[in-house]
Parts: structure tokens; sequence; C-alpha cells
């Protein structure tokens, strides 16, 4: 089977019957070569609906969460983005075709110069790739008019909330292994917020996301 035969049945087979029905997220994964961006120990598996192993115990998420996240996200084209896990540098190079500017966090050294290799191979030069934690957060660049996490949340540090503009949206999955939600969370005032639950699935969390506080009473 040739490689784009490959592209096309992963489109028509795991992505569209995943509720990726945006003609303009469709044409993106044509035009952004997930290819390119698979470890080459894994190249084989660039289009298969499975999670693929990352430096650090990290992992690259499957093509439909991707895209999914993606067209969930409503990005338009004046809109700076925060993505908290560069992972190999694939969801922010689809994030960056949407957007103006993605600054892309990563915990990891060395996904962090991977992301920014595959990035720079593939000629996407609206996107900064930086190193720290931002599973609590990124003030630098804040107010973000959309936030989108890579990994899974247990619960959605206050400090986020308050790092989206009012109009942004948050495309967060929230909760703990085998339960977990995507949720789009909007902001509409200074203290106002809408959530909307996307879809369930079960995601490796981020590394050091903040942990929900285990009082009893």
């Amino acid at each position: 089977m040739n490689i784009e035969q490959a592209r096309f049945n992963m489109i028509e087979q795991q992505i569209r019957p995943w509720d990726v029905l945006d003609g303009d997220i469709l044409d993106l994964l044509l035009v952004v070569k997930r290819e390119n961006f698979v470890p080459e120990a894994y190249k084989n598996l660039a289009f298969v609906d499975t999670f693929i192993p990352l430096a650090g115990g990290e992992q690259m998420l499957t093509p439909k969460l991707e895209a999914r996240i993606v067209q969930d996200a409503q990005i338009k084209k004046h809109e700076n983005v925060l993505l908290v896990g560069a992972g190999t540098g694939y969801l922010a190079a689809l994030l960056a075709h949407r957007a103006r500017h993605v600054t892309a966090v990563e915990i990891a050294p060395e996904l962090k110069a991977l992301a920014e290799k595959n990035l720079a191979d593939n000629g996407i030069t609206n996107v900064t790739v930086e190193l720290g934690n931002g599973a609590q957060g990124w003030s630098n660049g804040a107010p973000f008019d959309v936030i989108v996490f890579s990994g899974s949340l247990p619960v959605l540090p206050e400090a986020v909330l308050q790092q989206v503009k009012v109009g942004g949206r948050i495309v967060a999955i929230i909760g703990n292994s085998p339960v977990m939600s995507a949720h789009r969370i909007t902001r509409t005032g200074d203290h106002g917020y809408d959530t909307v639950k996307l879809f369930e699935t079960d995601v490796k969390p981020l590394d050091l996301a903040v942990k929900p506080s285990s009082f009893t009473f």
C-alpha cells in the first residue's frame, strides 16, 4: 500500500468516523505529513490508530485525537495559541496552520529539540518551542486566545483559567484513568466560563500536572 493510500484510509476510517467533519481540518491532514513527525523507529505506525511511544515515557496522541482537538479548538487565523506538551511537533504544526502563532511548551529537553527540528524541516515558522512545565499554566505570553493540552489533567488548574482571553477557549482532557472527558471551556467574562463536554477518552497525564486535593473531612 502506498503512503497516500494509507493517509487516505487513516482519514476515512479513523478520523471522519470520529466526527471530524470540517473540510478544512481534513484537508490539513493531507498537507501536514504526519509521517515526518513520527520517530524513525515507529514510522510504520504513522497512520495507525495507536499511541506512539516517545522519549521520557511520553506518547504521541492517536491521529483521531489530534484531529478532533484541532477541530474543537475552533482556531481563527488571527489567534495566538498555547500548546502544553510539544511532543514531536505534529500537533503544533496542525495548530500553526490555523493560528497566527503557537507557543508550544515542552518539559523534556530531547522532545523540545525534536519538535524544533521537525517544525523547521517541514517549513513551519510560526511556532516557538519553550522548555518548561506548562501543566500548571504558562504566564509568558498570556493571555492566549486558545490553550490546548496534549496530555490529560486530573484537574484544570485555576491559573490556566486566568491565562485565556475573554472569548478564548481551553481544550483539555480532564479526569483520571480510565474515565476522562475532553472539554472546551470558553471564557465568557472576567469570572465567567462556559464548559462543553466534547468526548470521552483515556490519555496519559502530563508530567507534573496538578493533582486534586485529597483532604477528607
